[in-house]
């Protein structure tokens, strides 16, 4: 058993559907559980259906309606008989789901987000499956949410080990080839969906190969590979061939677009390796991410993050920062929702660069000065260097004011005003 997970981009359109299914032919799996996300910026399209229902815009409609039609065009050109089944079984999912809207009386974000985003995913493996069987591809479709069991944290579920290993072991055959969203679970006490949060079709894969004991996990994308840097913001990159577990988790904690740390941990424990492959050029090896070297080729890998905010703290009274002002820091931290990039601390100093996601600096600002003296600059660069060389790093910092900078044996970490 093998896992392959295609995400949006892959199957944005029919062209793209039609791919998938190359890259099935040429690989030649047969026993296979296909993980697939929702087409395209679908999500982006539900997120903005989400905050027009809840704040009651007249734009719901229009957001609707697109969503329908999206799905309508890829099919259209993917089933030439507008009589197939796969019309009814989508047209039900948009039934579902302006049926939620109409009687939902929630209010909460993330319980609504988590009950409308999921139904990209339910359409897009239902497009996704019916083609394949149209096309001589036997497959089963399978509803996540009663495999993947969570607690009820909406946006961000933590999944049940033990009764999501006893689901999946009861529900999916190791033989043959199943197809399955990305991204979402369920709740035990009410059933309702949730979702796993950033990177979250990528962990649903590896979910799968662990309660499977898969032999591997590959995630298509548009890119050869996993590369040492971003190719938007550096001209020159490199691809990895070989990455070790530990080296992908500390690239995806220091921000680069790898594999999130939570799709690597449970794939580590039982040593299933992961490949990070080009769904337009499947033939080519990408990159492997498993056990045994640390990184080949042996390069520095570089992470850049724009509009960071680097808060510098003081006490009021000149005392000492200690554990007990630290710990009120981190609180209010946690409180606003700012993703800690870099800390820094002197006697009589403290200073933290953090990503203000939610928007919420000015509120944290107003509760630190409570307590302490407090400097900021907003719209700084943060950038990680691992296994650097120091030509590189006078290089990146060249002309623009450094603010911090941090060193450990194998990371270098500067923040720059440009």
């Amino acid at each position: 058993m093998k896992v392959f997970k295609f995400g949006g981009a892959s199957v944005k359109d029919a062209e793209g559907v039609k791919n998938l299914k190359k890259v099935l032919d040429k690989t030649g799996e047969k026993n296979l559980i296909i993980v697939v996300s929702a087409m395209g910026k679908t999500t982006n399209l539900l997120e903005q259906v989400v905050t027009s229902y809840l704040k009651n815009t007249p734009d719901l409609k229009e957001y609707l309606g697109l969503f329908q039609s999206y799905h309508k065009s890829i099919m259209d050109e993917l089933f030439p008989n507008t009589s197939h089944p796969v019309y009814g079984e989508v047209r039900k999912y948009h039934e579902l789901l302006e049926t939620f809207l109409k009687n939902n009386k929630s209010t909460r974000h993330p319980f609504v987000y988590d009950q409308v985003v999921g139904y990209g995913e339910l359409v897009s493996t239902t497009i996704v499956s019916n083609f394949l069987l149209e096309n001589g591809l036997r497959n089963t479709w399978l509803d996540v949410r009663k495999c993947i069991n969570t607690d009820a944290n909406y946006r961000d579920a933590l999944v049940d080990w033990s009764r999501t290993q006893e689901l999946i072991t009861a529900q999916v055959g190791k033989k043959g080839i199943t197809v399955t969203q990305g991204f979402l679970g369920s709740e035990s006490e009410n059933n309702f969906t949730t979702t796993l949060g950033r990177e979250g079709s990528d962990y649903t894969a590896a979910i799968f190969a662990y309660c499977l004991n898969a032999d591997s996990v590959t995630i298509w994308k548009d890119v050869p590979g996993v590369l040492n840097a971003d190719p938007r913001y550096f001209e020159k990159t490199t691809l990895l061939h070989n990455i070790s577990y530990r080296e992908a988790i500390e690239l995806a904690f220091y921000g680069a677009s790898v594999i999130h740390p939570k799709t690597l941990q449970p794939l580590q424990r039982k040593e299933i390796p992961l490949f990070v492959k080009s769904f337009l050029k499947p033939e080519l090896p990408g990159t492997c991410v498993g056990k045994g070297v640390t990184l080949n080729p042996a390069t520095s890998c570089f992470i850049l993050k724009r509009n960071q905010v680097l808060i510098s703290l003081s006490s009021l009274d000149f005392s000492f920062m200690m554990e007990d002002n630290i710990g009120d820091v981190f609180k209010w931290l946690h409180e606003y929702k700012m993703k800690v990039e870099v800390i820094q601390n002197s006697a009589i100093s403290f200073s933290v660069c953090v990503d203000d996601k939610y928007n919420r600096l000015e509120e944290l600002l107003a509760k630190l000065r409570e307590k302490f003296r407090v400097t900021w600059n907003e719209s700084v660069t943060l950038y990680t260097v691992r296994h650097s060389k120091p030509s590189e790093i006078k290089a990146l910092t060249n002309g623009k004011s450094v603010l911090l900078r941090q060193e450990s044996r194998d990371t270098v970490q500067v923040i720059v005003k440009e």
